[in-house]
């Protein structure tokens, strides 16, 4: 799979455009600069796949604007070693950037077409999630709890206590929450009964949804 000098260039130009956007972190903008994004994509949006904007894939999902990537992974402050669960595989290209940062990920697909395609596509590129999961991601996945973060890719109608409760006390969970638009916003675990909130603003993902398809 081709990542030519001309990907590389235009993936430069796209970590200039999310740092005057605010992104500073610079594992982050290093981790996104490194992951071949066009790669995600089918091969006839090659001119789509450096542009700062979400991009439709199949099952009526999105690969997620990259500044949206990076703001959610920022707001994560991961360490290297962190065991991090992604709930909503999608294209795969979240979970890609959080292994580039050398985070342990697990991260949970509910549809079954994106599931089959990327658990041989992201080993096919040399990123290696712990696991990936067909699964509910509102459920989360107690069997591997706690995580030091959780990281949810898509519209949350509310906030799953039961990814609340699969934090790490001192661990962060990064969830859009609404309807049509959502709020990025950022839990921290204080204590065994206690957590911090904190808001970032608007945004607008795909929905989260239940079960399995």
């Amino acid at each position: 799979m081709n990542d030519s000098f001309k990907h590389k260039g235009l993936r430069k130009r796209l970590i200039q455009t999310i740092k005057s956007k605010g992104i500073s972190n610079k594992s982050v903008l290093s981790a996104i600069s490194k992951v071949p994004r066009h790669l995600f994509m089918d091969s006839g949006f090659i001119d789509h796949a450096y542009q700062d904007k979400a991009f439709p894939i199949s099952a009526n999902q999105t690969i997620s604007q990259p500044f949206t990537v990076a703001f959610q992974t920022e707001l994560l402050k991961l360490k290297k070693g962190d065991k991090v669960l992604e709930v909503g595989t999608g294209s795969g290209y979240q979970a890609a950037v959080l292994c580039e940062l050398g985070a342990n990920v697990y991260t949970i697909e509910r549809q079954g077409e994106l599931y089959k395609k990327v658990v041989n596509f992201l080993p096919s590129i040399n990123y290696y999630p712990k696991k990936i999961i067909y699964g509910d991601g509102y459920k989360g996945l107690e069997e591997e709890s706690p995580f030091d973060s959780i990281i949810v890719t898509a519209g949350a109608p509310f906030v799953p206590k039961t990814l609340l409760n699969q934090l790490k006390i001192g661990g962060r969970l990064v969830i859009p929450v609404g309807e049509n638009i959502q709020i990025m916003t950022l839990y921290s675990r204080v204590s065994e009964k206690k957590f911090s909130k904190e808001e970032f603003g608007e945004f607008q993902f795909v929905p989260l949804l239940k079960e399995k398809e």
